[in-house]
């Protein structure tokens, strides 16, 4: 759901407006760090635009085209991937194809990743297709680098920014995943995978998970720092505290230990 998007308020409650409001645009640039949600809700607006009983703009996951999407089955949602697919023949080819009704919902919806990759011409020949498509096709663009898209696409599209996830909402969702899988972690060291994934998601889950298979039995601090190479944090900032005293000689006790 649009509600569990972590860190991203402004933008979910923009979207879950539109579709409750069935103003849903043709075309949306979400632009951001990685792992911040982009392709994710992507996919859960494509869900709340097919759904078959929507509620507040939201999808039910119930029905048979929210199952299919969640299963990665569903032929009306299409993801291209613009690193590997970037030439003026992918996009020719989304052009023919966008003309084609929707096979199981309303809306046929292209999520293009990594759009900043389309080279110049596929750019331009994107260009038609994005300024009149046909009314029951609704483009995303994902990018981390939006300043390399042209400025007529991004024109031609409603900009949503995702920003970094502060970390206290990271350490917040990392805890919801320990406690529904049972996993034993210390709150200590999801508050240090929090802060390494420097606003990111996805690169907090994905140290999660290797740690809870490397450390089956319990995940501790000490587990942590010694995954990611890191010292210990509490005689760093015992370092920092006498360093900004002035005090010489207990600094140079901190260094020594």
């Amino acid at each position: 759901r649009l509600d569990q998007v972590v860190g991203q308020q402004p933008v979910t409650q923009t979207l879950r407006q539109a579709v409750s409001q069935e103003r849903v645009a043709h075309a949306y640039l979400f632009c951001g760090p990685r792992g911040t949600g982009k392709t994710s809700t992507a996919r859960i607006l494509a869900k709340a635009v097919n759904c078959l009983s929507p509620q507040d703009g939201e999808p039910d996951n119930e029905c048979e085209i929210c199952a299919a999407i969640n299963e990665g089955r569903a032929l009306d949602l299409i993801e291209v991937d613009a690193a590997s697919n970037r030439g003026i023949d992918e996009i020719r080819d989304i052009r023919e194809k966008v003309n084609f009704a929707p096979a199981q919902g309303q809306r046929k919806v292209y999520i293009i990743d990594e759009a900043h990759m389309l080279t110049d011409a596929a750019s331009n020949a994107f260009l038609k297709t994005l300024e009149e498509p046909p009314p029951h096709v609704i483009f995303v663009l994902c990018t981390t680098e939006s300043h390399k898209i042209l400025p007529t696409i991004i024109s031609r599209c409603q900009r949503f920014d995702f920003r970094r996830i502060p970390s206290d909402l990271i350490y917040q969702r990392l805890s919801e995943i320990v406690d529904a899988e049972g996993d034993t972690v210390e709150p200590e060291a999801l508050r240090l995978i929090s802060r390494y994934a420097a606003g990111s998601l996805r690169d907090a889950q994905n140290l999660l998970e290797q740690l809870t298979v490397s450390y089956g039995d319990g995940v501790a601090l000490h587990h942590v720092e010694d995954m990611l190479g890191l010292g210990h944090g509490d005689q760093w900032l015992e370092l920092v505290k006498y360093l900004l005293m002035g005090n010489t000689s207990a600094s140079l006790a901190a260094v020594h230990q």
